[in-house]
């Protein structure tokens, strides 16, 4: 009797091992996605985040959710990523929001205003002040949403022919400058060009632009700007931090496993810790590097960002009149930076000064 029973119930369990091996093979399927990124091979940092992001999300996979990264021009243009997402014609790209500023002007704050939040603040408006939300709203019409991935930290302001002395040196300056900093500085008398990565330097070459703005030493150093453009300024207060996301298609997004889901959210998270630390460790000694060579490193003078500043609370209340979307965003953007300035004047911002004066008075 008890034989019987044991192997009618070795019987039962078998079956049991039967019936779920197939769903937990189908639980983790094999997937295989395309990455477009709007940013070419050779900026290791940046384009360096999309192929650690896809690293991580393969080896928590066990390599069944494989993403193949594509740099900017390999499958399409790197201004119209966004394009490709929302078309299906990839799963996902990695891009600046603010490229697409043109269809949804809210999206400028997904990247980063002019004089806006620097990188830790963005950040934590857009986990707990509401930027997530807002964002994805803006999106929705594009049938994709945003996974944060990355940030370039506070940047420069661009490299120059001739030096900028007063605001009338901005007038007819062929500009490349991406996002809203573009069309404030238009205000101005600025000519704002913009152009992806891998096409700046051919265009600053030849003339057809007078400066450009990219990210930082590191960056710019890679892209040579240095070898045709003298001055390079600070700060680029059009980017006081710049996010970047991973840009998902919706229908592809909703049907992957949910531990796949989570797996994707969290590699965002350690690709883009990744970014900003390795950021903040080639930036300085590239900045150094570039100073020996003949780079000649300017403050913008104080009337010339006064000037910018004005332009741009006139730019960004004009369009918060004509949109509750981009109203929305800015005002949850501003009021959440005016709380975060409260605090960081008395604890970061103290500190480091303090820090800073010791090190001048060393030197």
């Amino acid at each position: 009797m008890k034989r019987r029973t044991f192997i009618q119930g070795g019987a039962v369990a078998g079956a049991t091992t039967l019936v779920a091996a197939p769903a937990i093979a189908q639980s983790a399927p094999e997937i295989k996605w395309r990455l477009t990124s709007s940013f070419p091979r050779s900026l290791d940092t940046i384009y360096g985040t999309a192929q650690t992001f896809a690293k991580y999300v393969a080896e928590a996979t066990d390599n069944k959710f494989q993403i193949q990264t594509f740099s900017a021009g390999e499958l399409v243009p790197g201004l119209q990523a966004l394009d490709a997402v929302s078309t299906a014609s990839v799963e996902m790209a990695q891009t600046p929001l603010y490229f697409y500023i043109g269809k949804e002007p809210a999206l400028a704050y997904a990247t980063g205003a002019p004089f806006g939040m620097n990188h830790r603040h963005q950040e934590s408006w857009w986990h707990f002040g509401g930027g997530a939300a807002l964002t994805n709203e803006a999106l929705k019409p594009f049938k994709a949403h945003a996974i944060l991935c990355g940030n370039s930290g506070t940047q420069m302001g661009g490299w120059f022919r001739k030096e900028i002395k007063t605001v009338d040196d901005l007038k007819g300056l062929k500009f490349r400058i991406a996002g809203m900093g573009g069309h404030v500085l238009a205000k101005l008398g600025v000519v704002p060009q913009q152009i992806a990565g891998g096409d700046i330097y051919p265009a600053l070459e030849k003339g057809t632009i007078d400066a450009v703005e990219f990210v930082g030493p590191y960056d710019d150093e890679k892209l040579g700007f240095y070898k045709v453009a003298k001055y390079y300024y600070f700060p680029g207060w059009w980017e006081g931090g710049a996010m970047l996301h991973m840009i998902v298609n919706d229908e592809k997004w909703n049907s992957l496993p949910k531990q796949y889901q989570a797996i994707v959210n969290q590699a965002g998270a350690a690709a883009g810790a990744w970014m900003l630390e390795k950021y903040d460790s080639v930036n300085p000694a590239a900045l150094k590097r570039l100073i020996a060579s003949g780079t000649e490193l300017k403050a913008f003078p104080q009337p010339v960002l006064e000037a910018c500043y004005n332009a741009t609370q006139d730019h960004l209340n004009e369009l918060a009149a004509k949109s509750d979307l981009f109203k929305r965003t800015k005002e949850s953007h501003d009021a959440y930076m005016k709380e975060l300035l409260f605090y960081t004047q008395i604890a970061e911002n103290f500190y480091d000064n303090y820090l800073l004066s010791k090190m001048r008075n060393k030197s």
